[in-house]
């Protein structure tokens, strides 16, 4: 319609434009969000037009959204008075680039800040294992400042907590949420149990569980997922039935490889391979390459090896690294140094475009050194210090 306009020699003003922007960045529009903010800004400054506070928010989140963020960068700068909503915009830019220092030093520079900005860091601090921890101390100083943190506040310090495995720092979000009247709110319940789940507090994530008045698919997957990983397979298992059977919640491809892993902790390849065609049969579930990766570990760590190549070789895809790891990994744990060479050669042939996987060459290596095979294994170490390939080294992340 504004190309139309303009076709027909009439002058859009400052809110035409602003408009054209606003719908370039619904995922609906088909558009890239990018391109059209580029040709509004050429229209704006060739038809002259003042960018007021609204235009310019409007062209800074327009490029935010295309990841043009020197163009944002621009935009921004040229504007005399900073709203916050702008400095939101280009903040999250920012971190969603992963470039900290940048969105640190808006918000920094943001005067009048509000809930909004100071969600925009604390979500994303809160991705990073490295940076988790500033999500919570500005999450605290959000609440030192007098603001009502919201749902999108607890989500992402929740998260924050969760990567760290903090749980005291958790358990005092727990408690501002009951605070807030928010703790009944089932995305914040599904949000507590993975949290608890992920520091390995599995009893108080079970009590969150059963204190939900409402759940989802999100909520029983997580607290699958929980008791698998850590140590309670059955009851992981359990779970997975009673939410079809009982409560008639349909699972997702992540509740199914819950479970197949709980499968696999427990040794229940029959069970694993039950719930694996499952997902077809009954739930209309294309299996995902973690799905396969998950049954060779299963079926391999069982002591099936041959059977676990066979799977492989019915696979209807092409294996991808995951699932020749995940049979190398069951090679090297009983013994079987030939299946051992073959699985790492079908990984040497992924690898082969010049991104080596340097651990199928240190798991053969392992493979043959603890069976007496120093010569192949020494072989193996030479091949790698030839090929420049070097496995990065272990830290602690205090």
């Amino acid at each position: 319609m504004v190309r139309r306009m303009i076709g027909e020699g009439e002058r859009p003003d400052g809110y035409t434009f602003s408009m054209v922007l606003k719908a370039s960045t619904c995922e609906s529009s088909g558009f890239s969000a990018g391109g059209v903010a580029k040709e509004v800004h050429a229209q704006v400054l060739r038809a002259g037009v003042e960018p007021d506070d609204v235009l310019c928010t409007a062209l800074v989140n327009s490029y935010v959204k295309g990841g043009e963020m020197r163009y944002a960068r621009g935009v921004f700068d040229s504007v005399l008075e900073k709203n916050v909503v702008c400095s939101t915009s280009i903040i999250s830019g920012y971190m969603n680039e992963g470039l900290v220092e940048e969105a640190e030093y808006i918000f920094g520079r943001t005067v009048a800040k509000d809930v909004v900005a100071f969600n925009a860091m604390i979500e994303g601090y809160s991705k990073k294992v490295e940076s988790a921890r500033k999500g919570i101390d500005v999450f605290v100083d959000m609440l030192r400042f007098g603001f009502r943190p919201t749902l999108s506040t607890f989500a992402s310090v929740i998260g924050a907590c969760s990567v760290l495995a903090a749980v005291e720092a958790g358990q005092q979000v727990q408690s501002q949420l009951i605070k807030a009247n928010l703790s009944g709110d089932i995305q914040m319940g599904s949000a507590l149990v993975d949290m608890f789940s992920k520091c390995g507090k599995i009893e108080e994530a079970r009590q969150v569980f059963d204190q939900m008045c409402d759940r989802n698919v999100y909520t029983w997957t997580s607290m699958i997922d929980g008791y698998g990983k850590n140590g309670n397979p059955s009851k992981a298992l359990e779970l997975f039935s009673k939410m079809q059977r009982e409560c008639l919640t349909a699972p997702n491809d992540v509740t199914f490889l819950s479970a197949i892993s709980a499968c696999g902790h427990a040794g229940l390849v029959t069970r694993g391979m039950s719930i694996f065609e499952s997902m077809e049969k009954d739930y209309s579930i294309k299996p995902g390459m973690e799905h396969y990766a998950c049954m060779v570990d299963l079926i391999g760590r069982a002591g099936g090896l041959h059977r676990a190549w066979e799977f492989i070789q019915s696979m209807p895809e092409k294996p991808n690294a995951d699932v020749w790891a995940a049979l190398l990994s069951s090679c090297r744990l009983h013994g079987d140094v030939a299946m051992a060479d073959l699985a790492a050669n079908e990984l040497f042939k992924l690898n082969a475009d010049g991104n080596p996987r340097p651990g199928a060459y240190v798991a053969l290596s392992n493979t043959l050194a603890e069976h007496g095979k120093w010569d192949n294994a020494s072989e193996i170490r030479e091949l790698m210090k030839v090929k420049q390939i070097a496995k990065g080294t272990g830290h602690l992340i205090v």
